[in-house]
Order: structure tokens, then sequence, then C-alpha cells
């Protein structure tokens, strides 16, 4: 277990909002735990990948074009120095729609305790039902649904 690794996990969450209607995204307390050359995979299996600071910074702002009311809730916890793992039950509204979803997430943390790598584990037919959208449409609005390895 590694403590400072999860308050550091838990303090990015935090920054997504708090779910009440005025709560927008802290980005840049989101962008300060991020490696610069980060990569974040939106969904696992089959999501786009995010590489790069600059590229993970325009996604999140594309996501609040279109999604608000954003909060993390954490069920459980697990890490070691260099990983830390969360089981959560995230809520946002998009496009006016309650979005309700469980995930797993895996955050890798480099030399520096940033994070160099992140990956969703979620059931993207699930939100793809919930928005009334085919599955190639989950990530929204000019979302990129093939991943570029």
């Amino acid at each position: 277990m590694a403590l400072e690794q999860e308050r550091f996990i838990l303090d990015m969450l935090a920054a997504w909002g708090d779910g009440s209607d005025g709560s927008r995204p802290d980005i840049e307390r989101i962008m300060a735990t991020f490696a610069d050359d980060a990569v974040w995979q939106l969904w696992v299996p089959g999501g786009p990948v995010i590489r790069g600071s600059q590229a993970l910074r325009q996604e999140i702002e594309r996501q609040m074009s279109y999604v608000t009311h954003n909060r993390c809730t954490t069920r459980h916890i697990v890490s070691s120095e260099r990983v830390v793992m969360t089981e959560r039950d995230d809520y946002c509204v998009s496009n006016g729609v309650p979005m309700p979803h469980s995930m797993v997430a895996v955050y890798e943390l480099d030399e520096h305790g940033l994070i160099c790598a992140w990956r969703e584990y979620l059931d993207t037919a699930d939100l793809a039902k919930k928005k009334g959208v085919a599955l190639e449409h989950v990530g929204g609005p000019s979302a990129v649904t093939t991943s570029t390895h």
C-alpha cells in the first residue's frame, strides 16, 4: 500500500468536480498530475489513446463541452509504489442525460510520482444504452473511437 500515491490520485479525481450544478473540472489541478508524455486510454478495450499533455488538455476540454456535474466516487483503492488502481462509481450529465457508470482505472506513476499512463476499464455498451447512441458514438462529440497504439 502506498498511501501518498493513493492521496495523489484521489486529489486528482476530486479535481473533476463534486457533482453539483456549478462544479466544473479544475483543469490546471488535473494537468499538474500528468507527466508531459502521459498516455490516457479513455476506455479499455478499444478506446482512444490520448498522448501527451497538450492532447490530454484538449480531451478534457472536449469532454467539458458537453458533460457537467462530474463526480468520481471511489469504492476501493489499491496501490504499490508505481501503480494505483481505483474501483469507482462515476457520475456526470452528458448533453442533459444523467450518466452514472462504474469503472476500474489503473494509473501508472513515473519516477517523479506523476501519472504516465492511465487506463479506464468500463462497460461502454451500458453507456451507449444510457445515452441512446450507437456504441461507436459513446465517447461523445468528435471522439476518436479507435486506438492508435
